[in-house]
C-alpha cells in the first residue's frame, strides 16, 4: 500500500521535462504494469526491482534510451509533464479498440510508444533531439490501421 504513495513527492518536486538531465530510476512495484521494466514518472523512472533500477543508473541501456526519448517527447508537447501524459493517456484509449486485432495494441501503438520503440536502439537519437523528440506526431496523423500494418511489418 505504501509503493502506492511514494510517487507522490516525485510529483509534488517535478520540475519541467527541460529542466531534467538524466531520469533516476526508482523502485515501485505498485504503478509498474506487470511485464514492464520501466516507466517514466515526472522526470523518474519506476522499475519492478532494485537491481533493474541500479542497472538504469549506472549507464546506458536501451530501455533507458527508451525512457529518455518519454523525455524528450514531454519537452516537445509544450514541455510539460501534463500534457505529456494526457495526451499519451488519449492516444492510449484511441488504441484500445485496436486491441481486439492485437493484444496490447493501445500501448504499442501509441505514438509515443511507437517512436521510442523505434528509436531506443538509436544511441545518437537523444542528441539529435535536444529539444524535444517530434517523431511521434507523424505517427498520432496516421490511421490507426495504417499504425497496424507498420508495426506488423517491423515484427
Amino acid at each position: 500500500m505504501w509503493m502506492m504513495f511514494q510517487v507522490i513527492p516525485i510529483m509534488w518536486k517535478s520540475v519541467r521535462p527541460s529542466k531534467v538531465a538524466d531520469m533516476p530510476a526508482v523502485v515501485n512495484t505498485f504503478w509498474l504494469p506487470k511485464g514492464y521494466e520501466g516507466l517514466t514518472f515526472f522526470g523518474h523512472i519506476l522499475t519492478p526491482t532494485q537491481e533493474l533500477a541500479e542497472r538504469f543508473n549506472s549507464g546506458y541501456s536501451a530501455i533507458k534510451n527508451h525512457e529518455m526519448i518519454h523525455l524528450r517527447q514531454a519537452q516537445s508537447c509544450g514541455d510539460s509533464w501534463l500534457r505529456f501524459y494526457l495526451l499519451y493517456i488519449w492516444y492510449w484509449l484511441k488504441g484500445l479498440r485496436m486491441n481486439r486485432r492485437m493484444k496490447h495494441a493501445a500501448y504499442l501503438l501509441n505514438p509515443f510508444e511507437m517512436e521510442a520503440y523505434r528509436r531506443m536502439h538509436d544511441i545518437g537519437y537523444l542528441q539529435r533531439c535536444q529539444g524535444g523528440a517530434e517523431e511521434w506526431r507523424t505517427y498520432a496523423k496516421m490511421p490507426m490501421k495504417r499504425r497496424l500494418s507498420m508495426y506488423q511489418n517491423n515484427h
